[in-house]
């Protein structure tokens, strides 16, 4: 039985193989099936827009400015930190690592941005430290603090993200918003990310790719 099984098998690839126009077929096949495969694959719709982000200039981990100007033209992704937090921040910071780490074939199309909720108190100084016990890319990952008025109207009336303001200012009794905030090339909201979903990293990185091939 399997002698002629074997038999079989041969002498139809025999025949196969003596039939060029159907070698001619598999290897058309094998070409085409990409564009087949693109055709029948939806390419996913990119993420709304949902407000603009006004323009702004503030102070970076190297005490340099940096605001609007240099986002310009680039994808950028907003997180909301202060560096003497006691819970949430440290979270938040190393979801955006695994997005930098995740994300590099995108830079410098795409950019990270934490901006401090704390500018009193997180210096240029102190948010350089941070930067570095979190390695942060210096050319991919920017941390930014300035006046407390200046921050406010940024994160709040810009970035729609809430940043309060009121009791002691100890580490406690600061709140903020955990949101991550997507931008694009325009300046322009393009969505909102819980920090904690289990799959924001994934997310986040698939959105801001569809926009740097918008571009």
């Amino acid at each position: 039985m399997k002698t002629s099984l074997s038999s079989r098998i041969d002498a139809a690839v025999r025949a196969a193989a003596g039939r060029p126009l159907l070698w001619v077929a598999v290897v058309l096949f094998l070409h085409a099936w990409p564009v087949i495969w693109s055709v029948r694959t939806p390419v996913p719709e990119p993420p709304p827009v949902l407000g603009a982000v006004p323009q702004f200039e503030l102070t970076d981990e190297r005490g340099r400015p940096f605001g609007s100007r240099e986002l310009a033209g680039r994808v950028w992704i907003a997180s909301f930190i202060f560096t003497r937090c006691p819970a949430v921040c440290p979270a938040i910071t190393r979801q955006m690592a695994r997005i930098q780490g995740r994300a590099r074939s995108l830079e410098p199309a795409l950019h990270l941005v934490s901006f401090s909720v704390d500018p009193d108190h997180d210096t240029a100084a102190r948010l350089a430290d941070y930067a570095r016990s979190h390695r942060a890319s210096p050319r991919m990952w920017t941390f930014l603090t300035g006046p407390v008025g200046e921050v406010q109207a940024t994160v709040e009336q810009g970035l729609r993200v809430s940043m309060g303001t009121g009791g002691d200012r100890s580490p406690e009794s600061i709140s903020h918003g955990t949101h991550l905030v997507l931008v694009d090339g325009d300046g322009r909201i393009r969505g909102y990310y819980d920090p904690e979903a289990p799959d924001v990293v994934d997310r986040v990185v698939a959105h801001a790719a569809l926009l740097v091939n918008e571009r």
